[in-house]
């Protein structure tokens, strides 16, 4: 399909889609949080004709907007959460614009922006007569605790979906192919009795020593498990003064897995765990179960279609200052970080990314048959609807997600990966619209490959954790 069109009418929107990934990367906000960054993205959406629902999944936060009718129906994921105590100038040292606030370290500021693009350019298209169906840009809150698209997921957002497309900012461009971890988030919460530490440690029963307890056990666990499953753990409340008892102390726990089966398994053992913890203390337990996503299951029909989209919109182009600011961005990073960065390529490949700071040409998928050692709430869309997503060349080569350069670069030449980023979903959207053998190649592949029916891994009643600052 000659895409031609759909990128000038996304070049038209360039000026408007650069401001918004200016104004959401000058008010980063957190998960669940986003109130500024969901009303100006959805404001658009509205302004421009889209049908807008907000509150989806019980969270204010959470919106799509929808144009169009019929079928197909393709829907753009989006993201606009920060990260906590990013806070970063655009300059090439460590300098916060406000030390401890949050920061966009993950380009979500530009992420969102590029789906909002997307659909502004698919809407034109169907208005023009060149596609017919239905188009609908879902704002989703707190990726990056995983939160978002697994409550809009229980509540049925994507079920009418006949595929969904979405990317993500990197140092790289390609369709993201690898399986990611399933995942569970809970905080176990012990109750004891406090008591002068010294005077009268009898009268006490130490939450923390529960606590430590089950973080004790837990390190037991892993020889037990399997090589990509993952447990990690903090203790956001361990008491207070050293002389008073802990009443009260809370652990708070990831557990990760290439499957849900295996996550829930490890899971039901840490729970017995905390039992047995509370036990050998005479303390109470409580488990709070924050929020548990799917393994991403990526389509191939839909990531083909990418990046052949990719290869007609690229190269992003990047100029000479924006290299020279790259450039110096990764002078700030070790040469084993970037080693670590480039390690998935094949030996031609990392030559050619090693050659260049800024590598913005689409190449074949480079992570297929791996397993990524992080998490994604777009796995449960996955299991839901035909999901693809890529990444986009929007940092310096080498460069990690959630750092203070990867911020460095999302306010500044990263808005150019944003454009781009709307170019091929909005290509990749059109193809959908108009191509009833891609969408059935799609949904056959999905049918083959998605390994069961999708089951929200919330317990019942589970409401999203506002109270989480993450």
């Amino acid at each position: 399909m000659n895409h031609n069109e759909t990128f000038e009418t996304v070049e038209s929107l360039e000026a408007e889609l650069v401001s918004l990934t200016e104004s959401l990367w000058e008010t980063p906000e957190l998960g669940l949080h986003e109130t500024e960054s969901a009303e100006l993205l959805s404001s658009v959406l509205r302004d421009a004709g889209f049908d807008v629902t907000e509150g989806l999944g019980g969270m204010p936060t959470a919106f799509s907007a929808t144009y169009g009718e019929g079928e197909p129906h393709v829907g753009i994921l989006g993201e606009y959460d920060a990260l906590p105590g990013l806070s970063q100038t655009v300059s090439s040292s460590r300098e916060p614009v406000e030390a401890g606030a949050p920061g966009h370290g993950c380009g979500h500021n530009l992420f969102g922006v590029a789906g909002v693009g997307a659909a502004l350019a698919a809407k034109r298209a169907i208005d023009d007569g060149r596609a017919e169906g239905t188009v609908t840009f879902f704002g989703c809150p707190a990726e990056e605790i995983l939160v978002g698209k697994v409550f809009m997921a229980r509540d049925g957002a994507f079920d009418d979906l006949d595929a969904a497309l979405t990317w993500h900012p990197s140092h790289l461009s390609a369709p993201f192919m690898a399986q990611t971890l399933a995942m569970n988030s809970v905080e176990y919460t012990f109750y004891g009795e406090s008591a002068h530490a010294a005077d009268s440690p009898q009268s006490g029963r130490s939450a923390l020593d529960a606590v430590e307890l089950l973080n004790t056990g837990s390190e037991f666990m892993r020889e037990h498990v399997s090589d990509d499953a993952r447990i990690h753990y903090t203790i956001p409340d361990g008491g207070g003064a050293p002389n008073v008892v802990p009443a009260e102390a809370t652990a708070w726990f990831y557990v990760r897995a290439p499957t849900r089966d295996e996550v829930d398994r490890i899971t039901d053992w840490l729970d017995d765990v905390a039992e047995g913890a509370a036990l050998m203390t005479q303390t109470t337990v409580s488990r709070r179960f924050h929020t548990g996503c799917y393994d991403y299951v990526a389509n191939h029909a839909l990531s083909d279609q990418l990046l052949e989209n990719m290869r007609l919109a690229g190269p992003i182009p990047y100029t000479d200052e924006d290299r020279e600011f790259a450039a110096e961005l990764q002078e700030t990073l070790s040469a084993e970080t970037i080693e670590a960065r480039t390690a998935q390529l094949s030996e031609e490949r990392r030559e050619a990314a090693r050659s260049s700071v800024l590598y913005p040409d689409a190449q074949p998928s480079y992570d297929v048959g791996t397993v990524l050692n992080g998490s994604t709430d777009v796995g449960d869309v996955s299991w839901i609807t035909p999901t693809a997503q890529f990444w986009a060349a929007s940092w310096p080569v080498g460069t990690p997600s959630h750092t203070w350069q990867a911020v460095a670069a999302n306010g500044s030449f990263g808005s150019k990966a944003a454009v781009y980023a709307a170019k091929v979903l909005a290509a990749t959207t059109l193809d959908l619209l108009s191509d009833e053998a891609l969408v059935a190649a799609a949904r056959e592949e999905f049918e083959a490959s998605v390994p069961g029916e999708y089951e929200s891994a919330l317990p019942e009643g589970t409401e999203p954790p506002f109270h989480l600052t993450l």
